[in-house]
């Protein structure tokens, strides 16, 4: 099998750098998940005891756990960006083979950016989310743009149902096109 390309590897690294690094120390650990757990709980109003709280938790940590458990193979509790890309890029060659951590993560992702609770993210939901992490609000605009060109509803507004959702999850890991639309699910519009 050929190496990694590039473009793929400057999307695993923007997930790594934004998303799981959350500390910035160059690997992901159990403090990262600390600090998004924080993040997120904050963004959504759900203080210490609410039971949105405690599942934020709970997901959060088996996402670690998960993660963890099958990228650190050194054991050191850390994930290495060689790590982090050695697990997606085997990924890549069989999205099949999909690891109930990652399952579990996008579906958290899905639920987090669907504030409405409708079943589909629209682009003002999708955006509060993704600039939480730092992204700029016109990019992620722009980015929910390109990602559900292929997602309109009858009303002709745009939003994506988690099915559609999953499938621009498995392009975003896997694809090399950098034309397709999941490469915009993290709210980037360029790599």
């Amino acid at each position: 099998m050929s190496p990694i390309s590039e473009f793929r590897k400057k999307k695993l690294l923007y997930v790594f750098n934004v998303f799981f690094d959350v500390n910035q120390s160059g690997e992901i650990d159990r403090k990262d998940f600390e600090l998004a757990i924080e993040k997120i709980c904050e963004l959504r109003g759900w203080p210490a005891g609410n039971p949105k709280n405690v599942e934020t938790h709970n997901c959060m940590f088996k996402i670690w756990e998960g993660l963890r458990s099958k990228a650190d193979k050194d054991n050191d509790g850390q994930v290495s960006v060689d790590e982090w890309c050695n697990m997606w890029d085997a990924y890549a060659k069989d999205p099949s083979t999909v690891m109930d951590w990652q399952l579990r993560y996008m579906n958290f992702m899905f639920d987090l950016e669907d504030a409405s609770h409708d079943g589909t993210i629209d682009g003002d939901e999708f955006s509060i989310v993704c600039s939480s992490y730092g992204v700029d609000k016109n990019e992620c605009q722009e980015a929910f743009k390109k990602m559900s060109k292929v997602c309109y509803i009858d009303t002709g507004e745009v939003e994506v149902n988690r099915e559609q959702f999953a499938d621009l999850w498995r392009e975003y890991f896997s694809s090399d096109d950098p034309a397709s639309p999941g490469n915009f699910i993290f709210g980037k519009t360029s790599f």
